[in-house]
């Protein structure tokens, strides 16, 4: 009995080692499949749609550009303007607008009130105011400014010449002579510029020799070198 037992046990060592020998031959142990490391994906470029400003297309490969990109060009031929949250308008300076708009303003008002003569109002063309016939042998002239006093300036002359060069009207009335032959004599008054507030204004008054009121009258938003002719007759 102990020989059969014997002998069952070696036939299983010897089939046991026979079968690990044929195993180890045979069988080979297959190593991980090597997975390569992902590729890093970019971002890929955009660059506006010429027909749609909103849309964009995507560049192929912007490093393979050999030129930059050139401004899309639009339907009208033109490129809009750069948006601005600041206001534009059309004047190179925004505050001379304003400026001559409160210049208006403030003339208007003077106007109004009668400090300042309407320019739009200049008189431009000489004024007669008629024939005087006299026996006196002078007329003394009395001129002064009638409305705000603004540097009005004055010229007199006799048959073409010179009686007062530059009278400054003021206030209150200032007094020259005039001599004039016999006949007829041409008298003049000029206004040598506008006032600083607008025309020339001035009243005037002349006497005769004996004292006597001869005319008064006055002018009123004369331009410069608007002349008042006066024609004396002596008698």
């Amino acid at each position: 009995m102990k020989r059969i037992l014997f002998f069952i046990f070696m036939i299983g060592i010897v089939t046991t080692g026979y079968s690990q020998i044929e195993f180890n031959k045979t069988f080979k142990v297959i190593p991980p499949a090597t997975v390569p490391p992902k590729a890093e994906v970019k971002p890929v470029p955009k660059i506006p749609n010429d027909k749609d400003p909103f849309a964009v297309v995507p560049v192929p490969n912007a490093k393979n550009l050999e030129k930059p990109l050139e401004d899309p060009t639009y339907s009208n031929g033109k490129k809009p303007a750069p948006i601005s949250m600041i206001e534009q308008n059309d004047f190179d300076d925004p505050g001379k607008e304003l400026k001559a708009k409160l210049s208006r303003s403030l003339d208007r008002s003077l106007v109004d009130q009668g400090l300042k003569e309407d320019s739009r109002l200049l008189v431009k063309i000489d004024v007669n105011f008629g024939d005087i016939r006299t026996k006196s042998e002078f007329f003394v002239i009395k001129c002064r400014d009638f409305g705000q006093i603004d540097g009005d300036l004055i010229k007199a002359t006799l048959n073409n010449q010179t009686v007062k060069s530059r009278l400054l009207l003021e206030n209150s009335y200032q007094e020259f002579r005039i001599y004039f032959k016999e006949g007829i004599n041409t008298f003049e008054l000029e206004a040598l510029n506008r006032g600083s507030l607008g025309g020339n204004t001035a009243e005037f008054q002349i006497y005769d020799d004996k004292g006597k009121h001869v005319r008064s009258d006055f002018w009123e938003n004369w331009d410069t070198g608007v002349k008042g002719k006066f024609i004396i007759v002596k008698e």
